[in-house]
Order: structure tokens, then C-alpha cells, then sequence
């Protein structure tokens, strides 16, 4: 029990280094990501987005159609041994499928535990024909397994180009992602999340949303404690300020492709960003999930080890008083 403790504490350790090394990484890409929004919105009054007689939006990926066939990204993490996490998200996951009940939906599952919970769930999907007339179902139409070690944005990139190809082509009518959106150790949230089509630029169509419990956080809060972990987000208000001025500013920008052009060539990106920040977060909320794990579980070893040491003592002393009183009553005897 003392070796499980030792354990348990070391990887409680090596999960907050991994945690805050993640919550760097997910900082150090917010101020591109703002200013790509905030460049999308300049373009978005300086271009014409959408048709002046008709209304309808000239991007494909801005158009919205009768939802019938869905794609859905769920991001699980590789490894056990992080509480919960992995079995909210997936929980989370099921609801939404219950919620979209009679269509065709497709899973792309990033993440081991998630590829293992769908596969013995739904099959994977097969070709089919253009004018199928089979029931509405939900398959696997991919994976990506022990990718979530170091994020990077080719595979953000990977994943948006194929969504944006088979939306462009009608093959799905939208996309969504679940993900557990983290703000800091006390602050996180299991999200589903619109990806396609775009409703609004630099707003989250959260569909879903559930946070912490008080348990939790209180869980979360004694396992920063001596971990060297910041209960706080990183206050990034002034930095956001200067960006949002980009977009809000009464200047006539001079960019060196048509505003229309730009606008199209950008919004893509804009996809895969949303991609990279749910795989980003969902990293950091798993390491700060099995931080706490392992917070309980060496709470927990030190309890147990406590109670045997106590058990222990008292039998030896039972022990120990027994032999007495058989040599006293012994020797009381012998006189």
C-alpha cells in the first residue's frame, strides 16, 4: 500500500507539470485565433457575405439546411486512471445522440476510449448508395487514437479540410464536437458545440453544457494545493481588448485580395481553429482530471495505511497482553 501511495503521488505530480504545460500551450494560440476572428468580422462588414436580393449566404460553409445526416467529433483522452472525465464526456456524448434521434448521424472519434465505447456500440460505417433508402443510423466513419500526446494543428487542419469538403458537398448537414471545455482547474465545462454551419464569427453555438459540481471543484481546489497549479485562468482582458479593436475599428482596411476573396479563404481556417481549441482544451481538462484523480487515490492509500497501521497495532498489543497474562497466570500457578 505504502508503494501504490508513492505511485499515485508521482503521477498526481507528473499530471500537474503535463497540466500546466498544456494550459501554455492553449494560451500561447488564443492571440491568433482572436485575431483571425477579429479579422473575419472586419472582412464580414466590408464584404458581401450574403446575396443583397436573395439573403442567402455566398460561403458555402455559412449555409444551414434541414439537418439530416450529422457528423459528430467526440474527444476522449488515450488513458485511464483521470476519475471521470473520460465517462462524462462519452455520457455526454450519448445524450446527444438520444436528442437527435431519427437521423443519420456519424461519429469521428478522437481519443482510445471513446474509439472503444462507439465500436462496441454502432458499427463502422460502409459505402452507400446515392439513393439508399436505408433507415436513418448511426456509424463510425473514423478515429484517430494516440494523437492527443502533443496537439498539433496539422491534425486540427486534417480533420476540418475533410468536414469542410463533405459539408460543401451536402454530405453532412452539420457538425458538431464534444469536448470538455477548460478555463482553469475550477473551472470546466462538458460542451457540445456547433462547428457547421457558422451561425455567428467569434461566438460558440454551445448546444449542451454541464459544469463542475461543488464536490468537484472542492476535489479540484485540495489537488492543486502544493501541486504548483493556478486555480485562477490566466487573465488575458487586455489583450483580447487591443485584438476586438481589428474588427471594431472605423478604418478602412486596405488588404491586398478582394475583401470577398479573403473572406473565403479564411473561414476554413476559422474551422479548424474551433477544431484545435477543443482538442487543446480537452487535453488540459484531462491532465487536470487526473491530477485530482490521483489526489483522491493517494488521500485514499494514506487513509487505508492509516487504518491497517492501527489494526496492526492493536492485534500486536492483544498479542503482547495475551503472553503476559499466560506468564503471570503461569507463575501465580507455579507458587
Amino acid at each position: 500500500m505504502t508503494n501504490t501511495r508513492q505511485i499515485t503521488k508521482a503521477m498526481k505530480m507528473v499530471s500537474a507539470a503535463k497540466l500546466r504545460r498544456a494550459q501554455d500551450r492553449a494560451l500561447a494560440a488564443r492571440p491568433y485565433a482572436q485575431m483571425l476572428t477579429n479579422v473575419l468580422k472586419s472582412l464580414v462588414s466590408r464584404a458581401e457575405v450574403y446575396d443583397p436580393e436573395t439573403g442567402e449566404p455566398r460561403h458555402p460553409l455559412l449555409a444551414q439546411r434541414p439537418e439530416n445526416n450529422i457528423l459528430l467529433i467526440v474527444v476522449t483522452g488515450d488513458k485511464g486512471l483521470a476519475g471521470a472525465f473520460n465517462t462524462n464526456i462519452l455520457k455526454a456524448a450519448s445524450r446527444f445522440l438520444l436528442s437527435k434521434a431519427g437521423k443519420n448521424i456519424e461519429i469521428e472519434a478522437i481519443g482510445r476510449k471513446g474509439r472503444d465505447f462507439f465500436r462496441r456500440r454502432f458499427p463502422v460505417a460502409q459505402p452507400r448508395a446515392a439513393e439508399s433508402q436505408e433507415p436513418p443510423r448511426t456509424t463510425i466513419v473514423g478515429e484517430k487514437v494516440g494523437v492527443l500526446n502533443k496537439v498539433e494543428y496539422a491534425l486540427a487542419g486534417e480533420v476540418a479540410v475533410r468536414v469542410i469538403q463533405r459539408y460543401s458537398d451536402g454530405e453532412i448537414d452539420s457538425v458538431y464536437i464534444v469536448y470538455n471545455e477548460f478555463k482553469s482547474v475550477i473551472a470546466q465545462r462538458l460542451v457540445v458545440e456547433q462547428v457547421l454551419p457558422i451561425e455567428e464569427i467569434g461566438t460558440a453555438a454551445v448546444r449542451q453544457a454541464e459544469g463542475m459540481t461543488q464536490e468537484e471543484r472542492e476535489r479540484a481546489i485540495e489537488a492543486a494545493k502544493g501541486a504548483g497549479v493556478s486555480l485562477r485562468p490566466a487573465d488575458t482582458h487586455a489583450a483580447d481588448a487591443e485584438a476586438a479593436k481589428f474588427g471594431s475599428a472605423q478604418v478602412d482596411y486596405i488588404y491586398e485580395q478582394p475583401p470577398g476573396e479573403l473572406f473565403n479563404a479564411l473561414l476554413p481556417k476559422y474551422v479548424g481553429i474551433q477544431i484545435f481549441h477543443g482538442l487543446l482544451e480537452s487535453v488540459a481538462a484531462e491532465h487536470a482530471a487526473r491530477m485530482t484523480a490521483m489526489d483522491s487515490a493517494t488521500s485514499n492509500a494514506t487513509d487505508m495505511i492509516d487504518s491497517l497501521t492501527l489494526a496492526m497495532n492493536r492485534a500486536r498489543q492483544a498479542k503482547i497482553t495475551k503472553e503476559i497474562i499466560e506468564i503471570v497466570s503461569g507463575a501465580a500457578a507455579s507458587q
